[in-house]
């Protein structure tokens, strides 16, 4: 491996030295093959993501009820709106038949999806093949209840409006969840999928690029020109660039692809998520960076990266499965956390709301830990990084950071 860091001794030139080292881990990963191969996979997958569910969010879907009388023509009739309203997409049409048996033959045949037949009770069964229509069978039945009662009232000469004037029963929430409650959480898990797989993929990438120059002794030339806590900061800064420039560059893909797919009014719903999203992925990874850089001055050997990464992706997957599974009390209190409120705190903004004490708070202290962290992931490394006939462990480095 070539080096082209040049110093000329001095304090001055020590003090920006760490800028040719960024330069240098910036070239040297985005030539990459991983870098490249991992950049076009985010942004092909994100890409293929937004355009499935412009499909799926955009489909029209007709259901063909066979009917053998009025009353069923009717309740079709009838239960298209009522189905509109539960799926937006969804239409009910009536096809006509000649007997119950025809009807049915038709359902068995998938000539339609269901049948809708008087009973000898006088009452109507709703037929379906191997499942009832959840959005279509509900309207079906709501509006065969009604024109069924209907009937019996007008034979019995009842005024049914005079009847259910006044016992319906109201909904009210207290708290409602927001209409595009698909697209937030849609959002929510995306932001979170793309910081755990850049985290881990730059993140090892570094790892092993710290390691590669321990093994094959490249270090000890470079600590030879370059303060090591020079070498450290390049290797931070230059990472935390690119890992920035690929998460921007994605961003700016989403919105493209929203705005092409004809759903740039989700823009308008998630803007402030995303924002945010970039302000977190900044200081989550510059803090994490540190700790990569740490991992991989642990390492003697490629091999021993993954007993060294171990804790880091640890601390990466408890965020990643506390933003899909856990409940809303549970996200609260993580996405205040430090370090792990980088993932947990942009899903819970493109979900909703956030008080704003909560988003400072969860700032404040990601910031300090990032100070704290990068300041002992300094001392590690110094004293680490020149060992290069063994592994070190986490203890071992921290006894001598003291």
């Amino acid at each position: 491996m070539s080096t082209t860091i040049t110093t000329s001794g001095t304090s001055s030139s020590n003090r920006h030295v760490w800028r040719a080292v960024a330069a240098r881990e910036i070239s040297t990963q985005a030539r990459s093959k991983t870098f490249l191969l991992s950049a076009g996979f985010l942004a092909a997958g994100l890409v293929a993501l937004i355009v499935v569910l412009s499909i799926v969010s955009g489909r029209e879907t007709t259901r063909q009820v066979a009917v053998v009388d009025e009353l069923g023509a009717a309740a079709v009739t009838q239960a298209a709106p009522m189905a509109r309203d539960l799926d937006d997409g969804l239409t009910l049409e009536a096809t006509r038949s000649s007997s119950a048996d025809e009807a049915e033959q038709a359902v068995r045949d998938h000539d339609v999806d269901l049948a809708l037949l008087p009973t000898a009770a006088g009452g109507y069964e709703l037929v379906g093949d191997d499942d009832l229509a959840g959005a279509a069978a509900q309207a079906l039945t709501a509006a065969t209840t009604d024109l069924l009662t209907r009937r019996n009232a007008d034979q019995q000469d009842v005024d049914l409006d005079a009847l259910a004037r006044g016992v319906q029963v109201d909904e009210r929430l207290l708290d409602p969840g927001p209409d595009d409650a698909g697209l937030r959480e849609a959002a929510a898990l995306v932001l979170v999928v793309l910081f755990f797989v850049t985290a881990i993929t730059f993140g090892m990438a570094m790892a092993a690029t710290v390691t590669q120059e321990k093994e094959s002794r490249v270090v000890e030339i470079l600590a030879a020109a370059v303060p090591i806590r020079a070498l450290l900061w390049g290797k931070v800064v230059g990472t935390s660039v690119l890992a920035l420039a690929q998460t921007l560059l994605l961003v700016a893909i989403g919105v493209a692809a929203l705005l092409v797919t004809g759903q740039g009014d989700a823009l308008g719903v998630l803007g402030g998520a995303i924002a945010w999203y970039v302000v977190f992925f900044v200081l989550g990874f510059v803090t994490l960076a540190s700790l990569w850089s740490v991992a991989g001055s642990l390492a003697g050997r490629q091999q021993d990266l993954q007993g060294t990464t171990a804790p880091l992706q640890v601390l990466l997957m408890a965020p990643y499965f506390v933003s899909i599974m856990a409940g809303e009390s549970v996200q609260t209190v993580f996405s205040m956390l430090p370090v792990v409120s980088t993932m947990v705190m942009p899903a819970r903004l493109a979900q909703g709301p956030v008080p704003g004490w909560q988003l400072a708070l969860a700032v404040g202290l990601t910031v300090l830990a990032a100070v704290l962290l990068v300041r002992v992931s300094a001392r590690v490394y110094e004293r680490t990084l020149l060992q290069t006939d063994r592994r070190i462990s986490f203890a071992e480095a921290l006894r001598q950071a003291r």
